[in-house]
């Protein structure tokens, strides 16, 4: 079933172009040239990157932003009605080093250029359950070639999921697409790992007393 548009959206949008890196389906020109967006020149410093694929209403986004000012985030997110709180959240709060782009993960390669990125964060993404949609997948070898480019050698994946069965998928993956795993937990929060941000989902999970599934996994070129 496809969203609603929510009431006043294109202007709320407008309002937030600032944090926005643009909506671009495919950023390519008809001419064929790609549209490498300018990270040093949109943040205005060379600090390192991360990105968050699939934002939502960005709490993550704005948390780990605000708790580190010396690195540049880039949060995802191709659904405009979700995305816009994200937007409002980061401008309200007048954070620098977050911008959005409101697009497709498929296209992060035209957008960002290759060994630009140190980490990114995958939190529970959808995990499109039946067989057939498994190419969906955020952690599907499609998704993780392009990971693989956008990352420099070293950079992380790190993500967390309430999904057994993909989790399960995800760790084949990883393992069968060039990455080494530096992380595996089946439980985050009885785990070693500090400062974990608890997003929007998680509290849910959570508070139906579901393990969160965790894991990172690094890029070897």
């Amino acid at each position: 079933m496809r969203m609603r548009k929510k009431k006043y959206l294109d202007e709320r949008l407008e309002a937030c172009k600032d944090v926005c890196l643009g909506w671009i389906p495919d950023p390519v020109h008809t001419s064929g040239e790609i549209c490498t967006a300018d990270i040093a020149g949109i943040f205005g410093n060379s600090a390192p990157l991360h990105l968050e694929i699939g934002c939502g209403k960005g709490k993550f986004a704005n948390t780990i932003a605000q708790q580190h000012p010396d690195i540049n985030f880039i949060a995802v997110e191709q659904t405009p009605n979700v995305i816009v709180a994200a937007m409002e959240q980061t401008r309200e709060l007048g954070l620098p080093n977050l911008r959005y782009y409101m697009g497709k993960a498929e296209y992060l390669s035209n957008v960002l250029a290759p060994d630009s990125v140190e980490q990114i964060y995958l939190n529970f993404s959808c995990p499109f359950p039946k067989t057939k949609y498994a190419k969906h997948r955020l952690t599907h070898k499609r998704f993780l070639d392009i990971y693989r480019e956008i990352l420099i050698n070293g950079g992380k994946i790190i993500q967390k999921t309430d999904n057994r069965d993909f989790f399960e998928f995800s760790l084949a993956s990883f393992r069968e697409n060039g990455f080494e795993l530096a992380f595996v937990t089946e439980d985050l929060h009885n785990s070693t790992i500090t400062g974990n941000i608890i997003t929007e989902y998680e509290q849910r999970f959570l508070s139906q007393g579901l393990p969160i599934y965790y894991l990172e996994a690094v890029n070897k070129k």
